[in-house]
Formats: C-alpha cells, structure tokens, sequence
C-alpha cells in the first residue's frame, strides 16, 4: 500500500481497510492541530489508488469496511470521486460500507444530489471535526468553518442519507469562552441532530500556534472540573431524536458512551456527582 507520511483514523476504524487517496488535509491551518503537518495535501492518482486497490483485492472477501484517506476526502470533485468509488466496488465486491474524514466546506462542494450518488457507492458515514458551534472560538482556532456552514452540511448529509458523526472539543474555547463554546456548541448539536458524537478534550500539542498562545498566556487552559462542566453542558443543553453520544477517547476525563435522550438525566446526575465530589 502507498501510504505517506502518518496516518490516522478514527478509533471505530480499527477492522477498517485504510486507503490514502489525498495526502494531508486541504486546510492544514487550524491553531491546535498536529495531524498533517509533516506533508503537503495533494490529490493520488487514479492509477497508485487503482495498484493499491489490486494489491488488497486477494482479501476481498474478507474486507467489509474501507475508509478514506488522509483528512478530507470529499474535497475531491465529484467526477474523480465517483470514479474512485467505483473502483473500490469493482475490486472489493463484498464491501459494506466506506467512510471518511470531512470538513463542513467540502461537504458544501457537493451538492444533495452528489451526495446521494456517492451513497449508491457505500459511502455510509462522514466523520466532521466540528469542534465548536461557536464562532468566535472557530474563528480563534482558524477552523475555516463557521457554525452556519456547519449546520448546513449536517442537513445535506441527512438529506442524502449519509450517517453523520460529528466531534466537538471540550476546552477549546479555553477558559475565557468556555460556558459560551459549550452552549453553543450544545445548541449547534441540536440542530445538526446527527447519528453519533464525539466529545474529545484539548490535548495541548508543542509546535502549535495554541501552544504558543498558552505559553504567552493568550489562552487559559481549562481546569478538569470545569471541562466536566462543559461535558454536562453540551448534553443538557441539547436534544437529538436519536444520537449516541461518545466521550470515551483517551484524551476524556469521563468516558462515556451513551444513548441520548434515552440516557440524559442519568448521565446528568452521575456528572452532578462527580462534581460535587471532585
């Protein structure tokens, strides 16, 4: 397989077939993240995605969930895309299901209609780093998105029945916008109403514009009590028809893994608890 530079997948990607069709990701900027910086997004060829494809196609019946490369698949137009897809079908025929990073401006490239093709495909779920339904801490953090836009892609998505996982970052509003990143964020969730969630905690990165930023003391980490204070907030403030709800990453104080609203005011009080007793 022709993968360059590291490379990353969500953790319910484990049992999933990894294929690099971009290198790094089409923004590259926001101020916290890591992931891509050692490479320049660019677009693969038809003909190295096409050789890696035949190289796992001895397993193809036993490859029943693949998921696209580096960050932002989608950014990919359309005709290219398709015909990508097309070529997974052809030499994985037992597939499943395809899934993939994405980000709320290139999932706005596509139109309700593209995304319904790419559906016919097996593109089953999108994985968006939302971050924040506030936009003063995405304009802080450079995320290139806006709380509109975002909103906007969970509607298309839904509209093309696409399933929508979107992560939120506690703690990123630092400690100045902290109650204002997690109400807005839990009232941002609630008109997303997407499938899953995850809730993941700031991890302070070196070599970060926000790590120079906490060094200059331009931004004030949030405390652990107070991120469990964002946690409860999110999930109090917003309602879903149907959602379960992560926080179960290794970077979480709480790990949870919840049905919401079935589970809410259970999960309220246990985070009620542990405040009171932190």
């Amino acid at each position: 397989m022709d993968y360059i530079g590291d490379i990353y997948r969500p953790p319910s990607e484990a049992n999933s077939l990894l294929l690099q069709i971009t290198v790094g990701c089409s923004h590259n900027g926001c101020t916290f993240c890591t992931m891509y910086k050692d490479k320049k997004f660019k677009l693969k060829s038809l003909e190295t995605i096409e050789d890696d494809l035949k190289e796992v196609s001895i397993y193809k019946d036993r490859i029943k969930k693949l998921f696209l490369m580096d960050g932002d698949a989608l950014i990919i137009k359309q005709n290219k895309l398709v015909k990508i897809l097309k070529l997974i079908n052809f030499y994985l025929p037992n597939l499943d299901k395809i899934t993939t990073y994405a980000n709320s401006r290139s999932i706005l490239r596509k139109s309700i209609d593209d995304l319904k093709e790419l559906k016919k495909l097996k593109l089953k779920m999108v994985y968006h780093g939302a971050e924040s339904g506030d936009n003063e801490v995405l304009k802080n953090i450079n995320k290139n998105s806006t709380r509109e836009e975002n909103i906007e892609s969970a509607k298309r998505l839904k509209a093309a029945g696409i399933k929508h996982s979107v992560m939120v970052l506690l703690g990123i509003g630092g400690e100045k916008l902290s109650i204002q990143h997690a109400k807005n964020t839990a009232t941002m969730l609630t008109e997303m109403d997407p499938d899953f969630v995850g809730a993941l905690t700031l991890m302070l990165a070196p070599g970060t514009p926000l790590y120079k930023q906490v060094q200059n003391r331009e931004f004030i980490l949030v405390d652990r009590i107070n991120i469990l204070k964002e946690l409860k907030m999110i999930i109090e403030y917003s309602e879903f028809t149907n959602c379960r709800f992560s926080s179960n990453h290794a970077s979480n104080y709480l790990p949870l893994k919840i049905d919401l609203p079935e589970n809410k005011e259970d999960v309220l009080r246990l985070i009620d608890d542990i405040i009171i007793r932190y």
